[in-house]
Parts: structure tokens; C-alpha cells; sequence
């Protein structure tokens, strides 16, 4: 199976730019709902996740507490505790489930390395179910 069958494609997916603030991530995270989204550069390029908890240590160590702050600072100075690894779109659905088991989105990305989407472990495990009752 191919792993283009879970993909959520770029245009469909919440995702940070690497040059936006930590307010603008704050309000993307808050709009979107979710608590980790992947970080783009301008040429489209995967460059890491993005946490809430990341954001809350960076709050409490380069803002001080004040909210205001967070306009002056760049969501790239934030200290990530783990980035999403990215796959490409050739690989093995092993690959991926063992990627997956670890975190809850896979970044893939294509050959020229141009970020396409993501790949998220509830597409996985909803495969897996719809599939394990038809067996039974």
C-alpha cells in the first residue's frame, strides 16, 4: 500500500511559517485545535514541530509571563523539545506505522524535499479498524 492513500494534503493541513511570531502561533494552535503543528520555511520546506509546550516554556522563559511579548519574538527562537522526523513519499508503509507509533503526525515530504502534507496516526489506526471487522 502506498503511504499517498493516508496523506492529508498541504492545502488541508494548519501548519506555522517559520518567520511568524509566537502570537501568530499561539492564535494558529488556538484556531485549529491542535497541539502541535509543523513549521514550513518559505520555500515551502519542512522545518520542525511546534508544541504548546513549547510555546508555554518559551512564554515563561523569553516573554517573562507577558503575553504582550510574544509579538517580539520569532517562533525559530523557541527551544523545541522534538521535531516531528519527516518520511518521503516513498516510503514503506513499516516505515511509516513505526514512525507513526511514536508520534501523532507524520510530516512526508516529497524528493526536492517540499513539504506535502501530513500523515496522521488516526488515519493509520482507522485503517487498521475498518479492516480488522472485516476480517471478523
Amino acid at each position: 500500500m502506498n503511504i499517498l492513500f493516508f496523506l492529508t494534503p498541504k492545502g488541508m493541513c494548519s501548519y506555522l511559517n517559520d518567520d511568524d511570531t509566537m502570537r501568530q502561533a499561539l492564535e494558529r494552535m488556538e484556531g485549529a485545535g491542535f497541539a502541535a503543528l509543523p513549521i514550513l520555511n518559505k520555500k515551502g520546506e519542512y522545518c520542525g514541530t511546534l508544541t504548546e509546550g513549547d510555546l508555554l516554556w518559551a512564554i515563561k522563559n523569553l516573554c517573562g509571563m507577558d503575553l504582550r511579548q510574544t509579538e517580539d519574538h520569532h517562533i525559530m527562537e523557541i527551544y523545541r523539545r522534538r521535531d516531528n522526523v519527516p518520511v518521503s513519499v516513498t516510503t514503506t508503509m513499516q516505515d511509516l506505522i513505526a514512525r507513526a507509533s511514536e508520534q501523532n503526525f507524520v510530516p512526508v515530504i516529497d524528493d526536492k524535499n517540499a513539504f506535502i502534507g501530513i500523515v496522521t496516526r488516526r488515519s493509520i489506526m482507522r485503517y487498521c479498524q475498518q479492516h480488522l471487522a472485516l476480517e471478523n
